[in-house]
């Protein structure tokens, strides 16, 4: 799939999020690379050769106090060679992007990975 078609589904991901969430998304930017890079990897535990489909890097929401101000914008990255390797059709892609894009965004309002993994578990039994 080439990079344009790709980062306007991310964006759709995005535009698809509930109202009440677009409200309290402050400060924060979402962009595709082709790969993750060995920081990001490092920065999650992971060593080159794992997959990592999306990635936050930021101070979420919860934990940002009174003084939070005149930062750089929080980012979400949303790699897409690695979703492109797990997906066998353009659906599953379109679907993997918007759970990559709904799973970040958790993170940027401070649910972390073990309630994300719950609440998926949940919602797939």
């Amino acid at each position: 799939m080439d990079r344009e078609r790709f980062e306007r589904l991310v964006l759709r991901a995005v535009e698809a999020l509930p109202e009440e969430f677009h409200q309290r998304m402050e400060n924060i930017d979402v962009m595709v690379a082709d790969w993750p890079t060995k920081h990001q990897l490092a920065s999650v535990g992971l060593k080159r050769g794992h997959t990592l489909l999306g990635l936050y890097e930021g101070v979420p929401l919860t934990r940002r106090s009174s003084h939070y101000g005149l930062v750089t914008p929080d980012i979400i990255t949303v790699f897409q060679k690695p979703i492109e390797a797990t997906c066998r059709n353009d659906d599953e892609i379109i679907a993997e992007i918007q759970r990559v894009v709904q799973h970040e965004i958790a993170h940027h309002f401070g649910i972390g990975d073990a309630r994300l993994e719950q609440i998926e578990n949940d919602r797939d039994s």
